[in-house]
């Protein structure tokens, strides 16, 4: 058996868990896409959760194509009801923005989004420049950021995982509302561990990278 311990996780082809962290796999999804989900869904539900999204207040998205802001998107448009979703990625993930909910898809290759001249309610930060988020937000809105360092008024969330949020999600994934977002260049083999861990250094990827130790 293969272990590679990273962070706060593990990659191994067997491993403990504690019940409280688990949940059953939607059945119209595979077992690759399911393990693309859980913390990458948890950390946007519950995010947005803290940011007190709801019906009616705009959102903007900064990482729109990674593994958390492509549920971000998704779940503010179609579970809390938001009445914009704006996101950011570059010129090619545009079109992606748009098939999972975003109402505005913004290239930060060309755009500098804090300069736009409308300002949201939250502020989802899923890459770090704390400094230019703050400046996107209403007078009274909130920042939310999953990336040191951060910068007043803005705080740091960091995720308490349960199984409890991806029960409630079931529905939504089982009904096609919200789907997960794989990168196309995997799923890994085990073998590949080390060029998937690289892959992702290069911050190109496209929703997760999935690592599948099963031959």
């Amino acid at each position: 058996m293969m272990l590679l311990v990273w962070w706060i996780g593990s990659l191994a082809e067997y491993t403990a868990a504690e019940e409280r962290v688990l949940a059953l796999k939607p059945k119209n999804l595979s077992f690759v896409e399911a393990a693309s989900l859980p913390l990458a869904i948890e950390t946007a539900y519950e995010g947005l959760e803290r940011l007190e999204l709801s019906a009616g207040k705009s959102i903007l998205v900064l990482g729109g194509a990674g593994g958390v802001g492509t549920h971000v998107i998704q779940l503010a448009k179609h579970v809390f009801g938001a009445s914009k979703v704006a996101a950011t990625a570059s010129t090619k993930k545009l079109d992606l923005l748009r098939s999972l909910g975003a109402d505005l898809a913004i290239d930060y290759t060309k755009e500098n989004f804090e300069d736009l001249p409308e300002k949201f309610d939250v502020v989802y930060n899923a890459v770090g420049e704390t400094d230019r988020a703050v400046k996107a937000v209403k007078e009274g809105g909130k920042v939310l950021t999953i990336v040191r360092p951060v910068a007043p008024p803005a705080f740091l969330f960091l995720l308490t995982s349960t199984g409890t949020v991806l029960e409630k999600l079931k529905p939504y994934l089982e009904s096609g509302k919200v789907k997960p977002v794989l990168d196309p260049t995997g799923p890994y083999p085990f073998l590949k561990t080390v060029e998937a861990f690289a892959y992702l250094e290069t911050s190109r990827a496209t929703g997760k990278v999935v690592v599948y130790p099963i031959p």
